[in-house]
């Protein structure tokens, strides 16, 4: 990554409810909620604009939701239509710069040269809404903190900027709870102290913060004077890659988890093989229905990058740890990366090499033409 650089936070606004409202023209200026089953235990995945001013918000329980908001409309959701979007909107990114760090489906940090900044940032925000048709909040700043910030103030649908001449100005009236790592439980504590903005956190002793939070205190602490340190981590850098999806509703099928599986590893292995990388360990990560998580990894004796044994690696985790149903997140984890891809000893002969150039084709449609261009048949079970 380049030094002496300028940071921008690329953020879709309501995501979801915008590629929604996208394809159906006739949602807009409505209500709109993407989620699970209001007569289940759905939760608000996302949630337009227009449901927000009466109280809606992501994670909420459907129900509540519908309560504040009687005459919304609720739609199941689409991820591989959301994927699809986002793997567009991340091609445009890459027209600006190398450097990019996916923080989530809807949510980036680049680095661009220092001074370019801002009209990058607004080219951006004209492109993705001309081209894409989406929504878009762009903060930019010296750091991934001042950035986040300018993005959260912009929002929404507009580009924004703070700069570390202007903390005091800005940042500082802001609440505490603005700041990375500020959660209920520690602002709480620190209300209990007298700190509620952001300037009482920077004006307050180091120390104290320090013996009460450890160096989560003294992180805060810095974060309260524009002080952030850390690096954009592209996927060259990135300690691992991974991909994961959240169910609306929680899934008892194992069929269906089987063919999640399928997808999640041509997206862990496409994005390997992109920046030309294999991995030598694979983690599978299940959420249950009372919102307990487990991670189990194997680390194989040679590194992978085909989709065939990141997916067989994950299955086998999954079929040995799954215990019972029902399940509601999975996600797949590729890490000990090592430079190059080389043939797997899974297999070898005439079908590991039609397998070869069969990926090798898959790559680069998605690259042309997105990620949604090409999918596994075993979708199709997952469909029904």
């Amino acid at each position: 990554m380049m030094k002496n650089c300028d940071i921008l936070l690329c953020d879709l606004d309501a995501f979801f409810a915008s590629v929604e409202l996208l394809d159906d023209p006739s949602l807009q200026g409505k209500p709109v909620l993407v989620g699970g089953n209001p007569e289940g235990r759905g939760v608000v995945s996302t949630c337009s604009y227009e449901a927000r001013k009466f109280g809606v918000r992501s994670a909420m329980p459907m129900k509540k939701a519908l309560a504040l908001c009687p005459e919304a409309i609720v739609l199941k959701g689409r991820m591989s239509r959301y994927k699809e979007m986002s793997h567009r909107v991340r091609q445009l990114f890459d027209r600006y710069t190398p450097d990019i760090e996916i923080v989530s489906i809807d949510e980036a940090y680049l680095a661009v040269k220092k001074g370019r900044g801002l009209d990058i940032a607004e080219a951006i925000h004209v492109d993705v809404r001309k081209e894409l048709g989406l929504p878009i909040s762009v903060g930019v700043s010296v750091n991934k903190l001042l950035a986040k910030i300018a993005c959260d103030q912009a929002k929404p649908n507009n580009v924004g900027n703070l700069w570390p001449w202007e903390i005091e100005e800005k940042l500082w009236p802001l609440p505490a709870r603005v700041l990375p790592g500020i959660g209920p439980v520690t602002g709480s504590k620190l209300q209990s102290l007298g700190i509620n903005t952001v300037r009482d956190l920077a004006l307050y002793s180091k120390g104290p913060l320090i013996r009460l939070f450890g160096s989560h205190g003294e992180a805060i602490y810095h974060f309260a004077h524009g002080i952030d340190n850390r690096t954009i981590e592209t996927e060259h850098e990135a300690k691992s890659i991974s991909e994961e999806t959240t169910f609306p509703e929680d899934i008892q099928d194992r069929e269906i988890i089987y063919g999640v599986l399928v997808e999640l590893a041509a997206g862990v292995g496409y994005r390997l093989r992109s920046v030309g990388i294999t991995a030598r360990t694979i983690t599978l990560k299940l959420r249950f229905k009372d919102f307990r998580t487990v991670t189990r990894s194997i680390t194989m004796s040679e590194c992978v990058c085909q989709d065939s044994d990141i997916y067989r690696a994950a299955r086998d985790l999954f079929d040995r740890h799954c215990v019972k149903p029902p399940w509601r997140l999975v996600g797949i984890q590729a890490s000990g990366f090592e430079q190059g891809t080389q043939i797997s000893l899974f297999s070898s002969g005439p079908e590991r090499e039609k397998e070869n150039i069969l990926t090798a084709t898959k790559d680069n449609l998605r690259k042309k033409y997105g990620s949604e261009v090409i999918f596994p048949g075993r979708r199709l079970k997952k469909k029904k």
